[in-house]
């Protein structure tokens, strides 16, 4: 059989392709390496019965209304606002950095106003925003980058803030008010059934056929199809002809706690400076699940495994650069997705990402 489109990788950027095409009459055969759909959202029931998500937290949340409904469209929502704490000189604090931060850390008492002077008295101003210790310090000053970000990044990534492009703590805001939401985005759900009904729904059509397990490597030259949509690593698919992109892996701890209702007072805690691992998330605040016990993952940062962040440094970008331009000149490929563009994305930039790509397919 030939297929109109042969799409690799079941995680949001294929399976959102998928469903595009699919709808638009098209005949696709989506593969995955692993033996399951969602890429990294999969989420699955742990032994215990407490719905995790075995490659870490995935909460979703977007400014846009159009990724929303189209998600809309495959799952009912639990409405979740995600909160993070920092475990800092052995107390939680709210993270990101807000006034309540800012007043139990220092034994202060502080209004909002007083909030935005003392941070402009304590900022390290910086000229040129170049790196994320720039901006940190242009934002913060030093005591509370070290305390809240110096650490964490260098476990995170293996690198120094200052070695780590601005666009990485760019992420995270200061607030002087006592907001402590870790998200402010107009939509902030998480998919009622789980992000595994979420998928399968949107996979369920006559026009797409999945197959796991399968090695896209493996089986490329005995299948028939016109386009090629390809969502892994781009330096992978060239065969890594200019040298491998770095990405920076991790390993997952999962821990059942039976007849511990909360391990934590919140969704994350960050351990910035105390621990090998970066953080700890108890997924029922995630999803709402009622058990009589808990399940929580810790977080271990590691320089080799599979690629989950693509590491945001200058020299990456140039190299990045270099696939791109190959890509550009591959007219029966189409490549999409984290890995495919190398782009630090949110779960909504993915989808926005293949909706405009499929839309362009069409």
């Amino acid at each position: 059989m030939k297929y109109d489109f042969l799409i690799v990788g079941a995680g949001f950027a294929g399976a959102v392709c998928a469903e595009r095409l699919a709808a638009s009459g098209k005949r696709v055969l989506v593969v995955d390496k692993r033996n399951h759909i969602g890429g990294n959202a999969f989420d699955r029931k742990d032994e215990n019965g407490v719905l995790v998500h075995p490659y870490g937290p995935h909460i979703f949340h977007t400014n846009s209304k159009r990724i929303f409904e189209y998600l809309s469209c495959f799952t009912d929502w639990r409405f979740y606002e995600h909160r993070v704490k920092a475990y800092v000189d052995g107390d939680l604090y709210p993270m990101p950095i807000n006034r309540t931060t800012i007043n139990k850390l220092y034994g202060l008492d502080l209004s909002e106003q007083d909030v935005i002077a003392f941070l402009e008295s304590v900022r390290e101003e910086r000229g040129t925003i170049t790196t994320s210790e720039d901006l940190v310090l242009n934002n913060v000053g030093h005591d509370l980058c070290n305390k809240f970000f110096r650490g964490y990044t260098r476990k995170q990534w293996g690198l120094d803030l200052s070695e780590l492009s601005a666009g990485v703590a760019a992420r995270i805001p200061t607030r002087s008010n006592d907001d402590d939401r870790y998200f402010t985005d107009t939509f902030q759900f998480m998919p009622a059934q789980g992000y595994s009904a979420m998928f399968e729904k949107m996979l369920d059509s006559s026009n797409i056929e999945v197959r796991l397990s399968t090695d896209y490597n493996e089986m490329k030259a005995i299948i028939e199809y016109g386009h090629l949509v390809y969502t892994g690593p781009i330096d992978a698919y060239f065969g890594y002809c200019f040298g491998k992109l770095p990405y920076r892996s991790l390993d997952f701890q999962h821990q059942h706690l039976s007849d511990v209702e909360h391990f934590q007072p919140t969704g994350t805690i960050n351990y910035p400076n105390d621990q090998e691992y970066t953080r700890i998330t108890e997924f029922k605040y995630l999803t709402g699940q009622q058990h009589p016990g808990t399940s929580i993952v810790k977080e271990y940062p590691r320089a080799e495994g599979e690629p989950y962040y693509p590491i945001p440094r200058k020299e990456n970008e140039a190299l990045f650069m270099r696939y791109s331009a190959l890509a550009e000149e591959t007219a029966d490929a189409t490549f999409v997705g984290r890995l495919a563009q190398y782009r630090y994305y949110n779960m909504d930039q993915v989808v926005g990402a293949a909706l405009k790509a499929a839309e362009g397919l069409i």
